[in-house]
C-alpha cells in the first residue's frame, strides 16, 4: 500500500497568483515513491519538458532521471519550484537545465529546443505538460484575454514547441502530451480549460498519424484529479480542502501516481503505444 498524505492532512489554502507554486502547497505534492526503482529504461535519453518545475512536471523529471534521462525543465518563472526540481534531477545523477520564458510564444519555444540541443547534442522526448486554468461559473464570464491566454498556453504551446522539436527528433523519439478527464467529462466551470485539453486530444491522435512513419511515436496522459501547484492557484480554499474525494479511492492524485504513466509512454515499454490516452483517473468515470 502507498503511504501517501490522506485527505485530512490537507487544510484550507489558496494562491493568488498562477500557475502556483508547489513550495507553499501543505502537505507538498509527492514526485515520487520513496519504493520506486530506476531499471535504465531511459538510459542516455534527452528529454524536455514544460511545466517541469513542479506538480506533473516534476515528477515526470525525476522519474525521468532516475530511469537514466537527462532534462531540460521549461517553466515560467517560478525559480524556486525550478530549481528544487533541478536539485532533485541532479540528485537522481543525471544532468538538467532550467530554461525559463512563455511557452505560448513560438520564438520562445524555438529558443528552448536550441538550448536543449546546444547542451545535450540530441533531443529523444518532448513532453508538452505546462497549462493554465481560470474558474468560471458562466460561459459570459470567460473573457477574451482569458481565453486566449488558456488556448495559448494549453494548446498552442504545443504546436510550437513540436514544431521547433520535430526536426530534431530521429526514430524512435517521443512526443507525449498533457490532457485531462476532463477532455473526456467535460466542466462546467473550467469550459475553456477542459475544451483546450479536447483539443490536445485531437492534436495527439492527429500528429501521431502524421509522423508514424518517421518512427517517431505520439501519445498522451489524461490524469483525474491531482495534487499540483495549479489546484490551490485555481479553486477557493475550502474547496482546495476536498479536492479528489469524489474518486473510487477517496483522494486526489499524487503526482507519483502519475508519472510512471509517462515512463511507460516514453520508454521501450511503450513500443507498440501510438495515438493512445493513458487515462490515470482513480475510477472518476465509475464514482458518478
Amino acid at each position: 500500500m502507498v503511504d501517501y498524505p490522506g485527505q485530512k492532512d490537507r487544510p484550507p489554502q489558496h494562491q493568488d497568483r498562477q500557475p502556483g507554486r508547489e513550495h507553499e502547497m501543505v502537505p507538498e505534492p509527492v514526485y515520487i515513491r520513496s519504493d520506486y526503482r530506476g531499471s535504465g529504461k531511459l538510459t542516455g535519453k534527452i528529454a524536455l519538458i514544460t511545466g517541469g518545475d513542479s506538480g506533473i512536471g516534476r515528477a515526470v523529471a525525476v522519474h525521468f532521471a532516475r530511469e537514466g534521462a537527462s532534462v531540460a525543465i521549461v517553466y515560467l518563472e517560478e525559480d524556486r519550484d525550478a530549481s528544487e526540481t533541478l536539485r532533485l534531477v541532479e540528485e537522481e545523477g543525471q544532468k538538467g537545465i532550467l530554461i525559463a520564458g512563455d511557452v505560448g510564444e513560438k520564438a520562445f519555444a524555438e529558443e528552448a529546443v536550441h538550448k536543449t540541443l546546444e547542451t545535450f547534442g540530441h533531443l529523444d522526448i518532448l513532453v508538452n505538460n505546462a497549462a493554465e486554468q481560470h474558474v468560471q461559473q458562466e460561459l459570459e464570464q470567460i473573457s477574451v484575454d482569458q481565453l486566449h491566454k488558456t488556448f495559448r498556453t494549453n494548446v498552442f504551446s504545443g504546436f510550437y514547441f513540436s514544431q521547433a522539436a520535430l526536426p530534431h527528433l530521429g526514430k524512435d523519439a517521443v512526443i507525449i502530451n498533457s490532457t485531462s478527464v476532463t477532455a473526456y467529462r467535460g466542466s462546467d466551470h473550467l469550459i475553456d480549460y477542459a475544451s483546450t485539453k479536447g483539443a490536445q486530444v485531437a492534436f495527439t491522435r492527429s500528429l501521431a498519424k502524421a509522423v508514424a512513419e518517421r518512427g517517431i511515436r505520439v501519445n498522451a496522459v489524461a490524469p483525474g484529479p491531482v495534487w499540483t501547484p495549479l489546484i490551490p492557484a485555481s479553486f477557493p480554499a475550502e474547496r482546495v480542502a476536498g479536492f479528489g474525494e469524489k474518486t473510487l479511492l477517496g483522494r486526489a492524485a499524487q503526482p507519483a501516481d502519475i508519472a510512471p504513466c509517462y515512463v511507460l509512454l516514453a520508454s521501450d515499454d511503450g513500443a507498440f503505444l501510438i495515438g493512445q490516452v493513458l487515462h490515470p483517473n482513480g475510477g472518476e468515470y465509475m464514482s458518478s
